[in-house]
């Protein structure tokens, strides 16, 4: 019985340890020079810091500041957590790269307010602001051709 106890104490050890030591690690990536100026991030955000197709990203207060000065922007509304999110971002960074156009991305994981604040209902959503109004959305996973055409009446 005591050779249970012992062994079932070094289990719960052990999976302690690796808690710890990934909380430090996540920690770790998170401070520094994340660029979403926060001390804590979701570990899913935290995934993403370094995949090429998340790093056009914008904060609440920078498109806040876009929008207020009646500026042309285009927002594609994400959470890392999101799985058509996971399948619509490497259609859309590298064609709007292609295409010369500047999609800035928001992460809904980190900016929860942003849900309410722009009425995003789903992720993914991207949406076009002319003169700092909304004048079209898009949401959902589509096929590549379906977002081309989309930017390409939007964002001309």
């Amino acid at each position: 019985m005591k050779k249970v106890i012992i062994f079932l104490a070094i289990i719960v050890a052990l999976f302690a340890a690796v808690g710890i030591l990934t909380k430090m690690q996540n920690e770790e990536k998170a401070s520094g020079d994340n660029p979403y100026g926060k001390d804590s991030l979701h570990p899913e955000t935290i995934k993403q810091l370094e995949d090429p197709n998340y790093q056009n990203l914008i904060l609440p207060e920078e498109l806040e500041g876009k929008l207020d000065k009646n500026e042309d922007v285009t927002v594609y509304f994400y959470s890392p957590t999101c799985p058509h999110c996971h399948k619509t971002t490497p259609v859309v960074a590298p064609l709007t790269e292609d295409m010369g156009l500047d999609l800035v991305q928001f992460n809904l994981l980190e900016f929860e307010d942003g849900w309410d604040r722009y009425g995003i209902k789903e992720t993914p959503t991207i949406v076009q602001y002319k003169d700092g109004k909304e004048v079209n959305r898009i949401t959902g996973y589509q096929e590549k051709e379906v977002f081309e055409q989309w930017f390409n009446e939007n964002s001309k």
